[in-house]
């Protein structure tokens, strides 16, 4: 059977947020929050000690959300974090170990990159959807336009300093399928506890991107 494409899962609501969490409670009502305003998939970052608790958390109590993992490094992240449910799997890098335990693992996946060299060898093992990450920093839209031009038939996903003024930019090129960002559930909005902002934000960045598409 095929791989699940990421494409696919992100296609309803192209933004994938980025959630640094630090205890259960606060990731399972910021998935609420974000599912509230219409964002259908969430990336929990391996960045602290509860990280896997939470996506565990996010799996059980809010199944509604598809929640995956992110941060990704080492083969054995990626079997603890499929064993605490993460239902999609991320990494921040490229190397052929990493991406082949993700690649066992049957689950949609996607391998960080910013070179030809790194998008060749996912190319090598069938990947050809990935994450461009730090995006902004490695040039943003003009650097994956440039790959593109080379790799047409890889489809990106911007990470790394994405927020609502650039999305236009990245959304224009037609080679994104989605990008990710950690705007629409700041750590100040978390903190204080502001669910409603996060609902709003995100069903702003979903209506926002919805018209891009209509006027493309």
């Amino acid at each position: 059977m095929l791989r699940p494409s990421f494409s696919g899962l992100v296609k309803n609501s192209p933004i994938l947020p980025v959630l640094h969490m630090e205890n259960v409670d606060d990731a399972v009502n910021v998935s609420k929050a974000l599912y509230q305003g219409g964002i259908t998939c969430a990336e929990i970052v391996l960045r602290s000690p509860a990280a896997l608790d939470c996506i565990a958390a996010v799996s059980e109590q809010v199944p509604q959300m598809t929640v995956g993992v992110g941060t990704l490094t080492t083969p054995q992240q990626v079997k603890d974090s499929v064993a605490a449910g993460a239902k999609f799997l991320v990494s921040p890098s490229f190397t052929k170990t990493l991406a082949n335990s993700m690649l066992d693992t049957g689950l949609p996946l996607l391998p960080g990159v910013v070179s030809p060299s790194e998008i060749t060898q996912a190319l090598e093992l069938g990947i050809n959807e990935v994450k461009f990450f730090p995006a902004e920093q490695y040039g943003g839209v003009n650097t994956i336009k440039a790959l593109s031009s080379v790799f047409s038939q890889v489809k990106f996903c911007p990470t790394g300093g994405v927020n609502p003024n650039n999305l236009s930019s990245y959304f224009a090129l037609n080679s994104i399928f989605a990008v990710g960002g950690s705007w629409m559930a700041t750590k100040e909005l978390v903190a204080s506890k502001n669910w409603q902002e996060i609902s709003q934000l995100s069903q702003q960045a979903i209506s926002y991107i919805n018209e891009l598409d209509r006027s493309a």
